[in-house]
């Protein structure tokens, strides 16, 4: 089922593709990607904003609507479902 957010994702990466991978990945390598991309060729831009959404209408299938998080190269992964943990500042992981 199309959301009317999905809608405007789509409408978004017709006009200006990178503006759509920005709302869905934030600033992250993928907007620079898409940036180059929309550069090098209009068409490799919108490509690639249309597979972003793509991967992200999966996640929103699979994981529910918000129940997910972008990790990165067209990645999601379910957002933790037990207590939070607080983010490792240091060198170590423990």
């Amino acid at each position: 089922m199309v959301k009317t957010a999905d809608v405007v994702l789509i409408i978004v990466a017709i006009l200006f593709p990178p503006a759509a991978a920005g709302f869905i990945t934030g600033c992250s390598c993928d907007l620079l990607i898409n940036i180059a991309l929309t550069i090098l060729g209009y068409i490799p831009g919108h490509i690639h904003a249309f597979w972003l959404i793509y991967k992200k209408t999966k996640a929103e299938e699979r994981y529910g609507r918000g129940g997910y998080q972008y990790v990165g190269n067209g990645q999601y992964e379910p957002l933790a479902s037990g207590p939070t943990r607080a983010p490792n500042y240091g060198a170590t992981g423990a």
